[in-house]
């Protein structure tokens, strides 16, 4: 046997075994994933607009004024940009923060403060 004739069946050899080892591979994986149980729904654009809605309606009791309710709408704003995305489960994250935030008030200004929102130029 010639060395050439050694060298070109070693790497038929290494194919034949990389070959093998994905079909293997391919095939454990589809056997694994066959009895995986599904995932839970993911939530629809439906699940998300009722989620700003509810939102929305809390932080419009609160004053305009109000701290909390400055930060529950940028969390409803975006919200409303994750679900331009198509992501609705974060859509309805921060649709839930910014029910938290209107319920749990955890932003409040002292008597005399005020919050100052600075342009994107500034």
């Amino acid at each position: 046997m010639r060395k050439s004739d050694s060298t070109t069946l070693m790497y038929l050899l290494r194919i034949s075994i990389c070959t093998l080892s994905f079909l293997l591979a391919g095939f454990g994986c589809a056997v694994a994933t066959s009895g995986a149980v599904p995932a839970p729904d993911e939530p629809t654009r439906e699940d998300c607009n009722a989620a700003v809605a509810e939102a929305r309606a809390l932080a419009a009791d609160l004053p305009p004024d109000h701290l909390s309710r400055y930060f529950a709408e940028r969390h409803l704003h975006q919200a409303l940009v994750e679900a331009g995305n198509g992501e609705f489960d974060e859509c309805v994250d921060m649709a839930a923060r910014a029910s938290d935030e209107v319920r749990e008030r955890r932003h409040e200004l002292q008597p005399g403060e005020q919050l100052r929102v600075l342009k994107p130029n500034e």
